[in-house]
């Protein structure tokens, strides 16, 4: 079963094209599906019957996982039972007839205007080469939108100064071109013409943001650095990079930017995932209604 997993984790790589985020993604769900069946004493996925896929649901529930982490497992199963089905190692798909579950949507966390202003504006130690990567990075993650996978990986050659956009690699190794905008182009010119060589010490690396030790910043550095500044500007919701990118699209929208071109700039395949930012509109509207209004 382990060699059939990474048989179809391969075809999702090379002939889907999926992101290295999401292979892994997919390899932690059926790694821990697989083991459920060999604890079961299930050797073979042609032996699986519907029962045991509800028994490791049910499983996954009594762990304490959520109903998103529970239905993106159930994805990552039918996935890999359709293609055993297709490459002709089993003959019948028992995940046809299991629904996903329906699931409740938490609205985001979005920042107010002032509170992104108050959080770029924490960012001003620009005297040290960090300071000023760091600037750079918030900006351009308020200024675009980008995923933080995203903005990790982008190249210095992704970047075009001169027009002000930036080509972004996304999921499924999508291109799209994002406008950076006055503030993210000034903040980023500083950092490529003054910073980044001086952070590289004359090492040779294509990407953008590089760590102090001169290699291609992480995930993990960017996440310290947005908690950082948002503990610095005392803004009290639970900041998260992705809070910058829910910022940007909600902002788009309440000034009146259509969705679909909110859509193309988010990378989003499907437009149902960017309606979601308009439901965030709605609620801040109802919330200030009831605040400002005489008969609430």
């Amino acid at each position: 079963m382990k060699t059939a997993v990474e048989e179809f984790l391969h075809y999702l790589s090379v002939e889907r094209g999926l992101a290295e985020n999401t292979i892994a993604a997919y390899r932690r769900d059926l790694s821990g599906y697989v083991k459920h069946l060999e604890k079961n004493k299930i050797s073979s996925f042609s032996s699986v019957s519907r029962s045991h896929i509800t028994n490791f649901m049910l499983y996954l529930k009594d762990k304490g996982l959520s109903s998103n982490s529970i239905s993106r497992a159930l994805v990552a199963i039918k996935v890999l039972h359709r293609f055993l089905v297709t490459e002709k190692y089993i003959k019948d798909d028992v995940t046809s007839a299991i629904a996903l579950p329906k699931l409740w949507r938490k609205l985001p966390e979005v920042l107010s205007s002032q509170e992104v202003e108050r959080l770029l504006g924490s960012c001003s130690n620009l005297k040290t080469n960090e300071g000023i990567r760091d600037k750079a990075v918030l900006e351009i993650m308020y200024a675009t939108g980008m995923r933080v996978s995203e903005v990790v990986n982008l190249k210095l050659n992704n970047v075009n100064m001169d027009m002000g956009f930036v080509k972004c690699i996304g999921k499924g190794q999508k291109e799209r071109i994002i406008p950076l905008g006055k503030y993210a182009s000034q903040a980023l010119t500083r950092y490529i013409e003054k910073a980044r060589p001086a952070i590289l010490k004359q090492k040779n690396d294509p990407s953008l943001f590089i760590s102090r030790l001169g290699r291609k910043i992480s995930r993990q550095s960017f996440w310290k650095a947005i908690k950082t500044y948002a503990k610095k500007s005392k803004i009290k919701k639970d900041i998260t990079p992705h809070t910058l990118r829910h910022s940007f699209a909600t902002h788009l929208l309440e000034r009146g930017a259509d969705l679909r071109t909110v859509q193309e700039m988010l990378g989003h395949s499907d437009i149902s995932t960017t309606q979601l930012y308009t439901h965030i509109n709605k609620e801040r509207l109802k919330q200030i209604h009831r605040k400002f209004h005489p008969r609430p």
